[in-house]
């Protein structure tokens, strides 16, 4: 224990941290609105859509995030208007850019000469590489998003629980999804260096699925899914720190064990109660 507190000192120890809660911001709001809309799997497909910017990247000798950043927009954007314009069912689309943006992350990467170092980053995350300016990008990322969701509370919770209502009331539900979704990129790019984009599903699905059980107040579940993902995420960095593991699937360990154990207990209280009551009745 004393060996993590030393570690405090190291200058991509304090980067990992604040990465950690940086991160958990982003998730914790947008995640709530993955959760209640029941969009994770096309928060899977936006985020393995963007192993093509990944790829082209490296094609171009960019910084992988400068290539991320519009891929993932542009992904979000597509896969908005693939499920709302056009015939093409939304699962259908969510394969069609998953695949799509894998195959081209795949060739382009194999055209590039040389190997890619940091691309195991990139699929699994590696918190403790993140650089300083991956740092400011997150603040950046954290800001724009907090700011759109104060702004459009109200248009994303009808979104999310009617969208008839939205379209009655004279706003556009289309357009309000698909911000929704471009913020879900913006979330997806402050997580790769994290957990990567293997595991991203998990980073905004599970801390806002516990916060769910504890209440079903929208403002009060992100506040919730970001403390919960913020503790649990640094519980394991520090675990994957202490016994030198990879800090993604750890930090997602940590979050699933945790999850599947308030489950757990919640089940267990729930047929507690049930036998009190027809203990009652009887």
């Amino acid at each position: 224990m004393l060996e993590i507190f030393d570690a405090l000192q190291y200058t991509f120890i304090q980067r990992a941290i604040l990465a950690t809660i940086l991160t958990s911001i982003a998730c914790g709001v947008i995640g709530v609105y993955v959760v209640t809309k029941k969009i994770v799997f096309i928060a899977g497909g936006i985020s393995h859509a963007c192993f093509g910017g990944i790829g082209l990247s490296f094609y171009l000798g960019l910084n992988p995030l400068l290539g991320l950043l519009p891929f993932s927009i542009l992904s979000a954007g597509a896969l908005g208007f693939l499920s709302k314009k056009t015939k093409v069912s939304e699962d259908s689309a969510i394969g069609i850019l998953w695949s799509l943006g894998v195959a081209i992350g795949v060739i382009l990467i194999y055209l590039t000469p040389g190997y890619a170092p940091d691309l195991m980053t990139y699929l699994f995350g590696n918190i403790l590489t993140v650089p300083a300016s991956d740092i400011w990008l997150m603040v950046a990322i954290d800001i724009i998003i907090l700011i759109v969701v104060v702004l459009f509370f109200k248009e994303f919770l009808s979104m999310c629980f009617d969208e008839e209502y939205t379209r009655v009331v004279g706003v556009s539900a289309d357009k309000i999804y698909l911000l929704l979704l471009c913020l879900l990129a913006l979330a997806t790019v402050a997580m790769i260096k994290v957990v990567g984009i293997i595991l991203i599903i998990a980073m905004l699905s599970i801390p806002a699925s516990i916060s769910r059980k504890f209440s079903h107040n929208m403002k009060t579940m992100m506040v919730y899914s970001s403390v919960i993902g913020a503790v649990l995420s640094l519980a394991g960095l520090a675990l994957s720190y202490q016994f030198d593991l990879p800090s993604g699937a750890t930090i997602i360990l940590v979050m699933s064990v945790v999850y599947l154990f308030i489950v757990g207990v919640s089940e267990i209280w729930k047929r507690i109660q049930r036998k009190n009551v027809d203990a009652d009745f009887d």
